[in-house]
């Protein structure tokens, strides 16, 4: 098992946690980060793009211009796609791009992201983290005390409101729960801060 130094807020050691090697230590695989952050993408995408084929733009009841005589090509509708203010061809219309992922290839997506966070030595793992207050000032302090990067990503084991307002100003920085966080995020932020409750959490969800 892989051990991990536990910190305070003020960034001082508080011993150490073993983590369980089936879910922090197996041998990532980036095919099924691939399909997991591909799927989550295009999950999030409204598909509200359209635009109007040559039956839905305005006009088109009479011909142009003349057969011939005028030296250009024969037209016959003013909607036709080479006309200027024509229709598109195979235009698209709104749709959804949703589809799913099997559950084993997402399992093993979020087990293969959370050791690369432990290999890289970008998890950080505090004993607690909590605010009298929200105060974006303080978690500024606190993620400059655990050496975190600009782009950190706080997972914390229950709703804590305190904490979302004190580090929803700071940019490239973004809070879950154990609950909600997604492969996405966790690959997309240089540093995983994960409590010490939340880590606990993580293992008993995934064990």
């Amino acid at each position: 098992m892989a051990q991990v130094k536990v910190l305070t807020m003020d960034g001082a050691e508080a011993g150490t946690i073993e983590l369980k090697d089936e879910i922090f230590g197996i041998e990532p695989n980036e095919h099924a980060v691939h399909a997991v952050v591909k799927n989550h993408l295009a999950n999030r995408r409204q598909g509200t793009q359209s635009a109007k084929t040559r039956a839905e733009v305005r006009g088109g009841g009479r011909k142009p211009f003349r057969q011939k005589g005028t030296g250009r090509h024969r037209q016959g509708s003013s909607t036709d796609p080479t006309q200027v203010g024509g229709g598109v061809v195979f235009a698209p219309k709104p749709r959804s791009y949703r589809y799913t992922v099997p559950k084993k290839v997402r399992r093993l997506a979020m087990l293969s992201a959370l050791s690369s966070k432990v290999q890289e030595n970008e998890i950080i793992v505090l004993e607690d983290l909590k605010f009298e207050e929200p105060k974006t000032k303080e978690m500024v302090k606190v993620l400059a005390n655990v050496n975190a990067e600009k782009k950190a990503l706080i997972v914390t084991a229950e709703k804590d409101d305190n904490v979302i307002r004190s580090a929803s100003n700071i940019p490239g920085v973004r809070t879950a729960l154990v609950t909600t966080m997604n492969v996405y995020e966790i690959i997309n932020h240089t540093s995983f801060i994960v409590t010490k409750d939340a880590l606990n959490k993580i293992e008993e969800v995934y064990s």
